[in-house]
């Protein structure tokens, strides 16, 4: 299984198959100026209904779209609910958390998830492989929230997302601060990496990818 980090939220998820999920699309413009999502993709996941998470229409190839519990190429998908702020959706909404599995290896993209899960939310995410976690806080939560949830949830592979760069001009903190006081962190100059059932780190392991686009 292949991860490729396009930027934002946005994951091209590619099964040794070849099946591809694209997550959380996001609309060019605007405080985002990551390039435009042109890739094509068999299944697209939605966590919620904003420009920046929901340009599902960019995706070629006529993907099937997904924004809960649903089966699609024989790839099940759960979906949690949640919210995109600490105040029960009143400021922003509704959220989506996502866990798939991919080639034997068991993916959750919590995408804005606003608030500390619940035990009961926890154990319905049940043993996670790869968490693609928002850690740029104001819209979701921040460094420390994700930290603390990590330190729950202990995923072998850690892939920081929904932060500022050069690209995103949200008024949200860098990767940086996420990491501060990190110990396993791999920073690669490299957009994708690849993973295999029996070769995950047996501690959770931080893995910060270059945005492709």
């Amino acid at each position: 299984m292949e991860i490729k980090y396009l930027g934002h939220a946005s994951f091209i998820i590619t099964s040794d198959e070849g099946i591809k999920i694209i997550t959380d699309p996001y609309v060019t413009g605007g405080a985002l100026s990551y390039g435009e999502i042109k890739e094509s993709a068999d299944i697209v996941t939605v966590s919620h209904d904003h420009a920046d998470h929901n340009n599902a229409a960019a995706v070629q190839g006529n993907p099937q779209v997904v924004g809960g519990t649903a089966k699609v190429k024989e790839i099940e998908f759960k979906g949690i609910p949640c919210y995109h702020d600490d105040a029960g959706g009143r400021l922003r909404g509704k959220n989506t958390i996502l866990c798939f599995e991919v080639d034997g290896i068991r993916v959750c993209h919590l995408g804005d998830l606003g608030h500390q899960l619940s035990e009961g939310q926890v154990a319905e995410l049940g043993e996670i492989d790869i968490l693609l976690i928002p850690v740029g806080g104001f819209y979701t939560i921040d460094a420390k929230l994700a930290g603390q949830l990590c330190d729950r949830l202990k995923p072998k592979v850690v892939i920081p997302m929904h932060y500022k760069t050069a690209k995103c001009a949200f008024p949200i903190a860098g990767v940086d601060e996420f990491l501060r006081g990190k110990k396993e962190v791999s920073r690669l100059d490299a957009s994708q990496v690849e993973f295999k059932p029996g070769e995950l780190p047996p501690s959770t392991q931080i893995i910060v990818l270059k945005p492709a686009l």
